[in-house]
């Protein structure tokens, strides 16, 4: 069977998956995936961050051609992760998170020794491209792959371990660059991902569960004896070795195609909503220290980010859970509704209380809507064509990347204040959770 298995098919196994193998294969699956996200930290805002400041002062750039280097390689970027969920569909996960992940360490390696700002360009594309855009895409499909009545627990778990993925690579990252300088915390990082990350990905991951004898949601296959009286063919090959057995994989979901998909409006409420979460977020984290100073906050600038953290947290389990039996866009608009709030908060906070509140409030949001986001495409469109919808809907969202810090840039340029970018985000950002609430999604799953 191809790696792009449909969902109604005829699989010959030799043995019913067991237990063991069922867990096994799900939770491998959901580990190679958090590993591929982690790795995507080069081609990330915060993993760029890291060497910013060093890379500024190595090759004489102002902050203002940095900044339309990162506007332009994010834009470019963005157009990857088509590309790969193409591919994704066509060759398996397996096999293009491996070689993702082999060039993504590649790219790096030739960061480290990037001597110009064409050079920095370029290479910065490339690992937009790979990572962020083409890599992101092809991690969230996997679990897609693999979950579909399942997928908010699959998610929710597939959160956490990415969340605790991060922390100590970023932390990582930021020690080795401090101590060692960009260039070879870079270096290593690009050998890291090369020799390490990309072996381990193509020993834990597998392309689909039928590629392994499961069903759906890490269920077995389902035994459909064949009548006596109809015994079924046997091939050559076949005669003379053990019996062979007929398993039936029932249909779990859809097969939408991208442009059935695309003409969907639950589609498109589900992936601006992803988008409208991106620009804020990448813009409050970007900015930070410098919003939280401008509300009078005197205390740690991390603090408000742990607190972010562990709500988004706490909000991955939650939404996990309803995520079985709530509609994704009803889902989507609470997360944007909260969104929306926090946003027209934080231009009032001032208090150590009011700040942890406003971080609390944010964190729920943005765990809500990454459950969701990473979970409703193969739950809403089926698997068989998964890795194109998973890609158009991620390219949509890489964008917020770009506009998100523009926005904020702009406001405290033209204002010598934040508070207008927020005010002005909110607005968007309830209509679109006012309409994920009252769209429809996709029609019932299609025989």
């Amino acid at each position: 069977m191809s790696s792009a298995a449909v969902d109604l098919s005829i699989v010959q196994r030799q043995a019913p998956a067991g237990l063991i193998a069922r867990v096994y294969y799900s939770g491998t699956c959901i580990l190679a995936a958090a590993l591929a996200m982690v790795a995507t930290i080069p081609g990330r805002t915060m993993g760029l961050g890291m060497a910013t400041e060093s890379l500024i002062h190595d090759l004489g750039l102002s902050r203002l051609q940095y900044g339309h280097i990162n506007l332009w390689a994010t834009l470019l970027g963005a157009g990857f992760a088509l590309g790969a969920g193409r591919l994704l569909d066509r060759f398996g996960a397996r096999t293009v998170l491996t070689v993702l992940t082999l060039s993504l360490g590649g790219v790096v390696m030739a960061l480290s020794r990037v001597t110009g700002p064409w050079g920095l360009f370029f290479w910065v594309t490339l690992t937009r491209g790979l990572g962020q855009s083409a890599l992101s895409a092809a991690s969230i499909a996997l679990v897609g792959k693999w979950f579909v009545g399942r997928a908010g627990i699959a998610m929710a778990a597939y959160s956490v371990i990415l969340s605790l993925g991060f922390i100590p690579a970023l932390e990582g990252l930021h020690a080795s660059t401090v101590h060692f300088g960009w260039r070879s915390a870079w270096l290593w990082m690009g050998i890291l991902l090369a020799a390490g990350a990309a072996p381990i990905l193509w020993a834990l991951a597998r392309d689909n569960p039928e590629s392994v004898g499961l069903a759906v949601d890490g269920g077995m296959a389902l035994e459909t004896p064949t009548a006596p009286e109809d015994p079924p063919p046997v091939s050559y090959a076949d005669r003379n070795g053990p019996p062979v057995v007929n398993y039936q994989i029932p249909v779990q979901s859809p097969d939408y195609t991208l442009n059935e998909a695309l003409r969907s409006p639950a589609f498109w409420a589900l992936a601006i909503g992803g988008l409208f979460l991106n620009t804020a977020y990448s813009g409050i984290t970007l900015f930070n220290e410098s919003i939280l100073k401008e509300r009078g906050f005197i205390g740690s600038p991390t603090e408000p980010l742990g607190v972010m953290f562990m709500a988004g947290l706490f909000s991955n389990f939650l939404t996990g859970a309803l995520a079985s039996f709530v509609r994704q866009t009803r889902l989507m608009a609470a997360a944007m509704l909260l969104l929306a709030a926090s946003l027209l908060v934080l231009p009032q906070v001032h208090t150590h209380l009011e700040v942890m509140a406003y971080a609390a409030l944010l964190g729920v949001s943005a765990g809500m809507v990454t459950v969701v986001f990473f979970a409703c495409w193969g739950k809403l469109y089926g698997r068989r064509h998964l890795g194109k919808i998973q890609g158009a809907a991620q390219s949509i969202t890489v964008l917020a990347s770009a506009i998100g810090p523009i926005i904020l840039a702009e406001s405290h340029a033209h204002t010598n204040s934040y508070a207008a970018a927020f005010y002005i985000l909110a607005i968007p950002i309830a209509l679109v959770g006012a309409i994920c609430f009252v769209v429809r999604e996709p029609a019932p799953p299609r025989p």
